[in-house]
């Protein structure tokens, strides 16, 4: 097996890396966009006491899984009042990163309707404006500091998600700090670490799958199925929270370059329609999507094999008890998903472009 790994996102990780953020801005101005609650836990003050006069203004209206609807607003603001910024630093999860990579893109009339007829033809296209964005991680799950993936979701008019995704949505650098991770709550520890892990074994189960992927995929999931359990009930451990960081950077690595497969392209659907968290609706199929996946490409399954503390045979129980421990069911009709609907949507999904990227979809 040969491959090709690229990445260009120049990595900062280890705790209080965070101290880094002036240094790697060099003097630049830069709007940081964060959740609501980062003021309260003191992590904007910590962040303008670092950067100073860099900090021109601070976003924190931030949707979980953000909503077009809400980022028109947004979007028409921040081109408005800060065009001439150059850098956007978004402290956060999954939402915050994707809501700063769809406002790092500026179209020709500063109108975010635009933007969207763009990502609904699904064709390549270069904007005419661009922000640089640096990500700074608060949970470890989204991989989304090291891609150019945004996940854009219409709830109401055509009920889709978009995807965006181009040469220039690359951040310049990723700041992994564990440390910005210890006042995650049970949940959201739970949801995020298993975002990771769906994250690794995707990359594995994937036709675009190379050399260097397998090692950033396996190593990751192998250390999330080992921290994780742990950390949920140890929320402030250190070295755990530590090591929980490090998986979600190596899976994100690996997802980098191979992009997700099936039990993403499940979770769209399971989101929009059923309410799920992004975290629980990518990984719940996990031992379904695993069990489709072997004895499809003997390659395929030696890597799965490294990953497992148990027989490859056994690997669909050991995955499944692992998740209900953990508090997740991982059957459909637990989220009230009858047989006949279930059906369909593996099926659409095997047609869609993450779908298309899983082994059994392709052998």
């Amino acid at each position: 097996m040969n491959g090709v790994f690229w990445n260009p996102v120049e990595v900062n990780f280890g705790p209080g890396c965070i101290e880094r953020l002036p240094e790697i801005l060099n003097g630049r101005r830069a709007v940081v966009v964060t959740f609501a609650e980062a003021a309260q836990i003191g992590l904007v003050q910590r962040v303008r006491e670092l950067c100073g006069d860099s900090v021109v203004a601070v976003i924190d209206d931030v949707q979980p899984n953000p909503d077009v609807t809400h980022l028109a607003g947004l979007y028409r603001d921040f081109w408005r009042k800060h065009e001439d910024c150059p850098v956007v630093v978004a402290i956060g999860g999954g939402s915050v990163l994707d809501t700063a990579k769809a406002l790092m893109v500026g179209t020709a009339s500063g109108d975010f309707a635009e933007l969207l007829t763009l990502l609904d033809t699904g064709k390549p296209f270069t904007p005419p404006r661009v922000k640089s964005l640096i990500t700074v991680p608060t949970t470890a799950g989204t991989g989304s500091e090291v891609t150019p993936w945004a996940t854009i979701w219409d709830r109401t008019i055509k009920q889709r998600k978009y995807s965006l995704q181009l040469p220039q949505t690359w951040p310049e650098a990723a700041i992994v700090d564990p440390d910005l991770t210890l006042s995650l709550p049970h949940s959201v520890t739970v949801q995020s670490g298993l975002d990771a892990l769906s994250h690794a074994l995707e990359a594995i189960w994937n036709v675009n799958a190379n050399p260097i992927s397998d090692e950033f995929a396996v190593s990751a999931a192998r250390d999330m199925l080992a921290t994780l359990p742990e950390l949920v009930v140890n929320l402030l451990d250190r070295t755990l929270r530590e090591r929980a960081s490090l998986a979600a950077l190596k899976a994100g690595l690996a997802f980098s370059n191979t992009k997700t497969a099936l039990a993403h392209s499940i979770s769209y659907e399971m989101t929009i329609h059923h309410g799920l968290p992004h975290g629980i609706a990518c990984s719940f199929t996990l031992p379904m999507v695993l069990d489709l996946a072997l004895g499809k490409n003997a390659g395929r399954d030696a890597v799965l094999a490294k990953v497992f503390p148990c027989p490859l045979a056994d690997a669909r129980d050991y995955l499944t008890d692992f998740l209900e421990a953990l508090g997740v069911q991982t059957s459909f009709s637990s989220y009230g998903v009858s047989v006949e609907e279930s059906d369909r949507m593996i099926a659409h999904a095997l047609s869609g472009p993450r779908g298309r990227n899983f082994i059994a979809a392709a052998a």
